[in-house]
């Protein structure tokens, strides 16, 4: 039997995890602080001692001295003196943090050429040393190792910022495995409607595994419903086009000139109208894969046809720019662009260029621009601006909307700007794959 553990009860887990540990640090830490505060002690007391003998031998005739020196010898520290002026080699001059805490305790020590030598005996350590008298002899001592000499101060700064760097790395790990599915299933939202779906493996804490189910099911009906649209879509398409394709029959039929341009007009906006209808409304699958394409040519070729309907259209760019792109909607977003500005300002100047590392292609008009509050909102599907260009507007408002969405498949941006000397300026900035 499978016993289930939430993400509650794992980061529980992972703080009582670190509490322990922190716990343990803590108590060694608190042990070897207490063992410090012990050698401290340890050194007052030696210091003072040696203070004490050596008053007490110096004021004894030399022939007491040995007698003083053997009073005042206790289980703890050995006192000798022998007479000698010379001292030998085995008391050795070492002066490690044993002979820096005797001194800071009684400075007075320092006149009396203090030696010291740590010398480990078995799993315990000694100190052995020796005091100069006033009149030239040695007074000898040995003593417990009030402190350990071989760790040196940096040692324990280090040792005290340990236990809370272990705690960082460890609880940083802990809480990235646990939470490594939350980040899968954020990833996986980001590619919604963005190709083929991404079934997520059920995986985590009974809470994770709840949403990530959930989610690949409301993944699975949002597809589901783009499908279906997309297919009614395509079919209302169909139906509508054949009885435009009669009524385009039936019109040439029409006697009177002036009537039948009426009705061919009315009949090719309707056709634009189904079209981008349908072409905004397709769905978000986009089948169309980039492909090496020559950008400048394509603007040209788009300018051209412009110019052959009667349309005011030059193209003053690049001869050659070639770039991977999706060239059915781009070519369809720079039509647009070029179809709005002959028809809101008068003309359209092409070009298509390179900036640094991204794809530009502006198109300049003539007309009366956009207001500035209006620049964001002209972009959002249905949009109008019937006070600022009432003159003949048709379409379902759709056509910027169209570009909008073809610069995001590439990765890029439309921007809308008036020119100061009059116009609007779109530019399609893609980036250069």
């Amino acid at each position: 039997m499978r016993i289930s553990v939430g993400l509650l009860g794992r980061l529980l887990t992972i703080l009582l995890l670190t509490l322990a540990v922190e716990f343990v640090a803590s108590t060694f830490l608190y042990e070897r602080s207490s063992r410090a505060l012990i050698r401290d002690d340890e050194a007052h007391r030696l210091a003072e001692h040696l203070v004490i003998a050596r008053k007490l031998v110096s004021d004894r005739p030399w022939a007491e001295r040995p007698a003083m020196a053997a009073r005042l010898t206790t289980n703890r520290y050995d006192i000798h003196w022998a007479g000698q002026t010379q001292l030998g080699p085995a008391n050795g001059t070492t002066r490690g943090e044993a002979f820096h805490r005797v001194i800071d305790w009684e400075p007075s020590l320092a006149d009396s050429d203090l030696r010291v030598q740590l010398v480990a005996v078995g799993r315990r350590a000694q100190l052995f040393g020796a005091l100069r008298l006033q009149d030239g002899t040695w007074l000898r001592f040995r003593a417990e190792a009030p402190i350990d000499d071989e760790q040196p101060g940096w040692h324990r700064i280090l040792l005290a910022f340990l236990p809370a760097l272990v705690l960082l790395i460890l609880s940083t790990l802990l809480f990235r495995h646990t939470l490594r599915p939350m980040g899968m299933l954020a990833r996986a939202a980001g590619r919604i409607g963005r190709g083929s779906g991404l079934t997520l493996p059920e995986a985590g804490p009974a809470e994770v595994r709840r949403v990530i189910r959930a989610f690949n099911a409301m993944q699975a009906r949002i597809h589901q419903l783009i499908t279906d649209r997309t297919q009614a879509l395509a079919a209302v398409g169909h139906d509508l086009r054949t009885p435009l394709a009669r009524m385009q029959l039936r019109t040439d039929s029409i006697a009177d000139p002036t009537l039948r341009r009426a009705f061919e007009a009315d009949v090719a906006e309707m056709e634009a109208m189904v079209g981008s209808l349908l072409s905004f409304l397709g769905g978000e699958d986009d089948p169309e894969k980039p492909v090496r394409t020559d950008v400048a040519v394509m603007a040209a070729t788009i300018v051209d046809d412009a110019a052959d309907r009667g349309g005011d259209a030059t193209y003053i760019g690049q001869d050659h720019l070639e770039a991977s792109v999706r060239p059915v909607g781009l070519k369809r977003a720079i039509g647009n662009l070029v179809e709005n500005a002959l028809h809101y300002g008068h003309c359209a100047r092409v070009s298509a260029m390179i900036d640094g590392e991204t794809l530009v292609v502006r198109v300049d008009d003539d007309g009366p621009g956009i207001p500035e509050d209006q620049l964001e909102a002209v972009l959002h599907p249905f949009s109008r601006l019937d006070p600022a260009r009432s003159r003949n507007t048709k379409g379902l408002g759709l056509g910027l909307a169209i570009v909008v969405r073809a610069a995001e498949a590439e990765g890029g941006t439309l921007q809308l700007a008036n020119r100061p000397e009059g116009g609007l300026r779109a530019e399609l900035r893609l980036p250069l794959r």
